[in-house]
């Protein structure tokens, strides 16, 4: 995982050292908006307007911030309005790759570039910053909308609706408080927080943040048997927003991030919740947990130098659950 530094790219790691050994992620940059009418403005120039076939999103498979936009991308009915370039699951020293060799990863579908970095400085020449995904890129404009995935599906969510006339809400204003509620819970302790157990570089930080990680986890399964979803019986976004991390919990972060205390599997509701959420719809489509595994195991030769991808586990995602 490098960055970039006034446009020019260098192979650099998270300055834990800085840090006592905590991992800490930085904000998002680009925090534009795509609106039905385009309202959303920018200082000097119009706002981004729905239309289809003007945007494209750049994702990874193996990402869970990527996989968000991915989710809303099949439950909003955008996949015919809006085309993807997926990367290729290694991250090494030019950070994302589009090399295609690896199936499921596309290429740059768009410009043919090399690396995912060639995007942030088609964007902008001079960017200096981390070179992440997901990135929902204007075809139209030649520019990033927005790299900060919390964001990019509560535009798809609304945004084009009168395009699609696909118009359920996953984020309604009614639910709003309680849904940024439980995604703030979601987001620092699970979310982020196998990142913060895996990424630690000192045994104190890593127990803080795995500590943190499974008293959340707790909490959740206690709130899961009492309802149905995270906030109440309906579907909203803060449940996609776990099911990113739980899909990739039992396969990666038990083993490779050190997350071992439980897995999801051992859960009583947070297993066949899982399983719910991976059965719905087209949604198991969106899951590549071969992407997920080479990449964590692969790429973090820090923490896995031998690059050994392990063979399990076997996760059962089709069996049935009794969530209803």
């Amino acid at each position: 995982m490098g960055l970039l530094v006034k446009g020019q790219w260098h192979d650099q790691w998270y300055p834990t050292e800085e840090t006592k050994g905590e991992f800490i992620r930085e904000d998002a940059q680009y925090r534009h908006w795509i609106t039905a009418d385009g309202s959303a403005g920018i200082s000097g120039e119009g706002g981004f307007v729905a239309e289809a076939d003007r945007y494209h999103l750049y994702v990874s498979l193996a990402c869970p911030w990527a996989h968000r936009t991915l989710i809303f991308r099949e439950l909003k009915q955008l996949q015919k309005m809006m085309t993807v370039s997926v990367v290729h699951p290694d991250m090494l020293d030019q950070g994302w790759s589009f090399a295609e060799d690896f199936l499921g990863a596309t290429g740059d579908t768009l410009y043919g570039n090399d690396f995912m970095h060639q995007i942030y400085t088609r964007n902008d020449a001079t960017y200096s910053g981390r070179v992440t995904v997901p990135v929902l890129w204007d075809k139209k404009r030649q520019r990033i909308v927005n790299n900060e995935s919390s964001e990019i599906i509560r535009m798809l969510n609304t945004a084009f609706n009168h395009l699609t006339h696909n118009h359920e809400d996953y984020s309604p204003e009614e639910k709003r408080p309680a849904i940024d509620e439980i995604n703030s819970l979601v987001y620092s302790a699970i979310n982020n927080g196998v990142y913060r157990a895996g990424f630690a570089t000192t045994p104190a930080a890593y127990e803080k943040a795995v500590v943190r990680l499974f008293d959340a986890l707790d909490d959740v399964d206690e709130r899961l048997g009492k309802q149905r979803y995270l906030v109440g019986n309906t579907l909203t976004e803060a449940d996609w927003r776990l099911f990113t991390t739980l899909v990739r919990f039992d396969a990666v972060y038990v083993g490779h991030f050190k997350c071992n205390l439980q897995r999801i599997a051992d859960y009583k509701n947070l297993s066949g919740y899982l399983r719910e959420l991976y059965q719905h719809s087209n949604v198991k489509d969106t899951v590549n947990i071969a992407h997920s595994k080479r990449h964590y195991y692969y790429s973090h030769d820090m923490i896995n130098p031998t690059r050994i991808v392990p063979v399990g586990p076997t996760l059962n995602l089709d069996a049935p659950h009794d969530r209803s």
